[in-house]
């Protein structure tokens, strides 16, 4: 058994968000999901064949809206948060000392609270990986001036708890500004500016208590989401498109299966985007196919009809994934690319 890890980040908000599954039984848990990267986290867990068991948020968050909701839409997964913050939709309030299993592998659940009261901190069972939220940050920890904060509490979840960690253990935060991507405990230990080194009490309170920060842009948008788990006020999850069963590739291609489109091609325009040769060459080109190739598509745009979603493939589905991204920047909205191009076709 080995772990499989992918760290995302957020560029408006600088949130980190963590996808980790067993290797052996591919179950999986994903913490920090950002609402607005919902599909981007999605076709990574589809594309790795994961099973997605638990959405995990370190705590209530500020400055972003969570996408646990609509990762169990999505996957079917449980939505975990501390049960401090008594919000809705959590299916497994926690606290410390809980522990969430995904296939032979745990995470350890540690109250670690001081930037709000119910802040966790996940850590392997290993304890070679922590995820401190907004605890403790690298080189820096997480404000303590608003909705619960107490800098003298966060200072003993540090000192206490998380520096009492193996050096080595290495420290993945919610945020980070500069993109730093990863610490160790015992780098934070050393060189922490707010914490480290021979720094008390009294100078760590201190310097929380003179951050003089902004407070976060989203603030009244975020909190009241995130204590609805991020569930939308209309309670209505929203897929890639509306038109048909479209998914979002990893790389943000929307696409969509050859069965459904074999059944429902009176419903939609395809575009084939192959060389005149090769598609006289396929037995199994595609009749009702309208045909321009992708280095004409851009001088022929005014002779594309617009009533119906349009569908674009090729041979493999590589040239007519950026046939729809050429079609998305000139306006065609209803758009995706038959996945897996003339070889799925052909299979269909």
């Amino acid at each position: 058994m080995s772990l499989i890890f992918r760290q995302l980040y957020d560029n408006i908000s600088s949130t980190y968000t963590y996808l980790l599954a067993d290797s052996d039984t591919l179950d999986a848990v994903i913490i920090d999901p950002v609402f607005e990267l919902h599909r981007r986290d999605l076709a990574l867990i589809r594309e790795l064949g994961l099973k997605l068991r638990y959405a995990l948020d370190t705590h209530c968050h500020a400055d972003h809206v969570t996408g646990a909701w609509l990762m169990k839409q999505a996957a079917g997964c449980q939505i975990v948060l501390s049960k401090k913050y008594r919000a809705s939709g959590v299916d497994l309030g926690v606290d410390d000392g809980d522990v969430i299993p995904f296939g032979g592998i745990r995470l350890l659940v540690w109250a670690t609270p001081g930037h709000t009261d119910g802040c966790l901190t996940f850590v392997m069972d290993d304890r070679q990986m922590a995820f401190t939220g907004d605890c403790l940050m690298i080189r820096g920890a997480g404000r303590t001036d608003f909705q619960q904060g107490d800098a003298k509490q966060m200072y003993r979840s540090i000192r206490q708890k998380l520096f009492a960690l193996p050096e080595d253990c290495l420290v993945y935060p919610a945020h980070d500004y500069d993109g730093r991507c990863v610490s160790t405990i015992g780098e934070e230990k050393k060189f922490n500016t707010r914490i480290g080194g021979a720094a008390n009490e009294v100078d760590f309170v201190g310097y929380m208590k003179n951050l003089d920060l902004p407070h976060p842009k989203k603030l009244a948008i975020a909190l009241p989401a995130n204590l609805r788990s991020g569930m939308p006020e209309n309670g209505v999850y929203s897929p890639a498109a509306s038109w048909g069963p479209v998914e979002e590739t990893y790389d943000g291609i929307l696409q969509i299966s050859a069965d459904w489109v074999a059944a429902h091609k009176g419903d939609v325009t395809i575009l084939d985007v192959r060389e005149p040769g090769e598609r006289a060459a396929d037995a199994s080109s595609i009749r009702e196919a309208l045909a321009i190739p992708l280095g004409d598509l851009i001088s022929k745009l005014s002779e594309l009809p617009t009533s119906k979603p349009m569908v674009t493939v090729c041979h493999s589905g590589k040239r007519s994934a950026q046939a729809t991204v050429i079609l998305k920047k000139n306006g065609f909205n209803n758009v995706a690319n038959l996945k897996g191009g003339m070889l799925e076709w052909s299979r269909s």
